[in-house]
Formats: structure tokens, sequence, C-alpha cells
């Protein structure tokens, strides 16, 4: 099932996709273009990995992690469906990330891979967008480069496990302003979701509705202010967002571009 929290007439509703409408729990349909998107989830904490993508690591230089490479995304940056991503003012190089984003359902702390796919909601796609000019190799994690306000965009859906029977083969694009930018298959992740589970569980208890992301293929590209990025994931929907720039008063954050270390 492809569920959707929402807001329509006034009122925060909690809804599911039948027939291209969304209906909430009263029965009544709304369409999608009429209702003001909210988060599919509202987790605890999101955790994102980098470099799960061998090509990834290779279009930067860099050597493929031996062990998945953990950062936070922080709450504060996440943003839903067509909702407006801030561009810095000052920002140089700014790219999408498109990824698949997968739903802790229930309480995990120190399970094995081979039960970890038990303790999978469901999933929903993710825009891990980064400021280049800010990576630099002073400090891990790259907060100043991911962690902005609206640098976090998650939905449409959070759709249910069972609706994807093989997490490991969907094909995800990404497009601005309807040109196709990115295109591969989650096949390309070093690390599957089971051995990412079983990692971080090991020395963290994951709560319900929490979220990982789980890395972006090669491909990433430059974004500016006036674009729309639609990421599209097979069976979980497009995630779209326009690029606004950040208000004159806004004092730019100028920073030099890093050794692309952490991506």
């Amino acid at each position: 099932m492809k569920r959707a929290r929402f807001i329509a007439k006034g009122r925060l509703l909690e809804g599911y996709l039948q027939g291209g409408m969304l209906v909430d729990p009263a029965g009544e349909a709304h369409r999608p273009e009429e209702v003001q998107w909210l988060l599919p989830v509202v987790p605890s904490k999101v955790i994102a990995l980098a470099l799960n993508f061998a090509e990834h690591a290779e279009e930067f230089g860099l050597r493929k992690p031996e062990e998945p490479a953990l950062f936070w995304k922080p709450n504060s940056s996440l943003l839903p469906h067509r909702g407006t991503v801030i561009y810095p003012r000052g920002a140089r190089f700014m790219h999408f990330e498109c990824e698949l984003a997968v739903i802790i359902g229930r309480p995990m702390r120190r399970v094995k891979a081979r039960e970890a796919m038990d303790y999978v909601g469901g999933y929903t796609i993710a825009n891990d967008l980064v400021v280049r000019d800010y990576v630099s190799n002073t400090f891990r994690p790259p907060i100043r480069a991911k962690g902005w306000d609206t640098f976090g965009p998650l939905g449409p859906y959070y759709v249910s496990a069972d609706e994807v029977p093989d997490p490991h083969n969907l094909w995800m694009r990404a497009y601005v302003n309807d040109e196709l930018r990115q295109e591969a298959s989650t096949r390309g992740m070093l690390f599957s979701i089971p051995e990412i589970l079983e990692y971080i569980s090991r020395f963290m208890t994951l709560e319900a509705g929490d979220v990982i992301l789980t890395g972006t293929p090669r491909g990433i590209s430059q974004v500016r202010p006036g674009d729309v990025m639609r990421m599209e994931i097979e069976g979980l929907g497009a995630l779209e967002n326009p690029i606004e720039q950040e208000s004159e008063w806004a004092e730019p954050v100028v920073g030099e571009e890093g050794d692309r270390s952490v991506v």
C-alpha cells in the first residue's frame, strides 16, 4: 500500500493511494494535485550512507569504503513532496542525489542481516542535496554541506514493504526540468540493506519510523534556483521539488571546494 500524509480542507490527514486519488480514513477521495503534501513519516532520526555505489565513488576518484560510511541528516533538513528547496546565498555548486530510503517498521537492536528485512516497514524516495563547495576534510560528517534546511526532500509515499519484493533491483532516475540527468539501479549498492541494518543496529537502536538513506549512483549534476527536480524510483512514485534562491537579506556563506572526500 502507498500511504501519504497531507493537508486537505484545513485538516491534517493520512490516507492511501487508490485509483490515482488519496483516500482518507472517512473514505473521501482527494486529488493529489490539490492537497498540501507532508512528510510520509516523521522519523526520530535519519542516517545516510556515503559512497554506497562503486560507480559514484569512481566518479570522485575515491576508494570504496570497507564498511558503511555513515552520516546524520538533520530532521530540520526534511522537506515533503513539492516543498521548496532553498538555494543558499553564496553557494557555487549544489547538486541532487536520488536515493532509496528505507523506513524502519519496528524497533531493532543487534539484528543480524539474515533477519533484518523483517524489520523494514517500507520505502520512500529521498533527495540528499549537497553544496559541494562546503565539503572538506576538516571535519566529518559534512553537516554544512548536507544539513541545510530543506536539503532532505522525502516522499511522496510510504510504500509498504510487501509492495517492494526486491528493493535491490529498482530503477532510479533523476530529472531536472524534465531532462534526464541520472539513471541507474539499486543493484549497484555496495552494502545491501540487510548489511546496513545489521551494521547500524549493532551499536544503535533503530526505532519505528527511522529512515536510512542508502546512497546515490553515478550521475549527479548541478542544480540552480528556478530548477525543478524530480526523483523517481521504480514502484515508489516521483518526488518533485522546485528550487528557490535564499532571501536577499541572508548573509552569504562562502566556502572553498574541498577534496570531495565525503559525498
